[in-house]
């Protein structure tokens, strides 16, 4: 009966270990599975990288533009935004997680001193030290430390990926604070051309040679314009706010925005080599699945037998002293531990961990299609923005030329006062309209860098 009963144990035992190689086997398709969708989609996208290759190589983000100014922004920035610290001190918290758990792998030693004392009898002393260790047979404790460790580089990566985006966003914020400025500007000279128009018509008005629906007209535009510049105004200062912030400071530093944009350079002809790997989003994903996995094996493996030593050394006496210098009583136990019931527990545990890795690969899966689409867009964008900078370009010299011509013929008497007035529109809103594709194309050229990974420098 008895070697009956060993036998139901070791087949049972035995089964389990099969079942957790079984785990283990799953756990490397999802991380093949994983690699091989990256390598699909970075041959698939690489053919649209090679055309375009029209400006110089660069390794980081802070590599676009060649700025003091902006350097001192980013670098305060990475010191002081709030949100980045959160997160650096949420990392380190994880650093001793880890620390926590290599200790399981580890013998623990444990001392008592305890004094009794009955009715009728002398007060006792007893001191004891106790040394355990579990024999990691399986490999658990091992796992259980490198899902940990996995768990923690994700956490890294997107430690970086947090700081590759508040770059960016600071670099966005600064090139806006320009677009911002410039677009003031533009409307101050929109405005007082304007007003002076409104000063000729209401003298021509005065001279019976304008009508009242000219004058009102003129007034109209006047007070669209001022309209404009207020708001100009605000956008420039919640632009500024909004830098203050990434820069997590109470007041904003002062410096001088920039005249004229930067160049922003972008290794469009070195994007095949840039592939979607030096992306810490899709890092920290690939890196969740390996963890996922290893406590997927964990988790089969609390099925199996495990093995623990223990060696006590005692003593009681009467006095302190003799409890703990006199002659202790040893004592050392090895046991063997076998789960055979526990309500479904651990083989539930081991559905909801297969589960888990499942979604992490989805996880990793939704990240990878989202880079994609972000590429192709910024891609997509910068074909676009660079056709349509061009094209606004010639609108806009063909529309200063034509302005020329109307003040000419104005002053000869050949035109109407409006004509000249909507040639005068017409050049303030391709100037306004130039800057603003300008500012778009450089901000997708960060937003591109940012897409491919560029990042910063850890």
């Amino acid at each position: 009966m008895l070697k009956r009963s060993f036998l139901n144990i070791t087949i049972l035992s035995l089964s389990l270990v099969l079942a957790a190689c079984s785990s283990s086997q799953q756990r490397e398709d999802y991380a093949d599975r994983a690699q091989q969708e990256l390598d699909s989609v970075s041959k698939s996208t690489s053919s649209q990288w090679q055309s375009m290759d029209n400006v110089a190589p660069t390794s980081y983000l802070t590599d676009l533009i060649t700025d003091t100014q902006l350097d001192e922004l980013i670098n305060k920035a990475l010191e002081a935004n709030p949100s980045l610290q959160k997160t650096q001190l949420t990392l380190q918290a994880s650093l001793w997680s880890i620390k926590s758990q290599q200790g399981n792998s580890l013998p623990s030693v444990e001392a008592g001193f305890s004094g009794n004392r009955a009715e009728g009898s002398d007060t006792s002393y007893k001191a004891n030290i106790g040394i355990s260790w579990e024999v990691d047979l399986w490999q658990k404790l091992a796992q259980s430390e490198q899902a940990a460790e996995k768990s923690l580089a994700s956490d890294e990566a997107l430690y970086q990926a947090s700081r590759d985006t508040l770059v960016a966003n600071v670099i966005k914020s600064w090139l806006s604070i320009t677009a911002k400025q410039h677009a003031i500007n533009i409307e101050q000279k929109r405005l007082a051309l304007l007003e002076s128009n409104e000063k000729l018509i209401l003298k021509r008005f005065r001279n019976g040679l304008g009508t009242l629906e000219e004058m009102d007209e003129s007034r109209t535009s006047t007070s669209q314009s001022k309209a404009d510049l207020a708001e100009y105004k605000e956008d420039l200062a919640i632009e500024k706010r909004n830098l203050q912030l990434y820069l997590g400071e109470s007041s904003l530093p002062s410096f001088v925005a920039n005249s004229q944009y930067p160049n922003v350079i972008m290794s469009l002809s070195e994007l095949p080599q840039q592939n979607l790997q030096r992306r810490p989003d899709l890092k920290a994903a690939y890196l969740a699945i390996e963890a996922a996995d290893l406590n997927t094996s964990v988790a089969y493996k609390d099925m199996l037998p495990s093995i623990s030593l223990s060696a006590t050394l005692s003593d009681t006496a009467s006095s302190p002293s003799a409890a703990l210098f006199g002659s202790p009583i040893w004592s050392l136990l090895a046991q063997i531990t076998q789960p055979l019931y526990q309500g479904g527990q651990l083989k539930a545990a081991a559905e909801i961990a297969k589960l888990e890795t499942a979604q992490a690969y989805q996880d990793y899966r939704e990240t990878l299609l989202t880079a994609v689409n972000e590429i192709e867009n910024t891609l997509g964008q910068e074909r676009v923005l660079a056709q349509q900078v061009l094209h606004i370009k010639d609108a806009l010299s063909s529309g200063k030329k034509n302005l020329t011509q109307y003040e000419k013929k104005y002053r000869s008497g050949l035109v109407e006062l409006s004509d000249l007035i909507n040639a005068q529109t017409t050049a303030f809103n391709l100037e306004a309209q130039l800057d603003n594709l300008i500012y778009q194309q450089l901000s997708n050229r960060v937003d591109l860098g940012l897409a491919l990974g560029l990042g910063v420098k850890p």
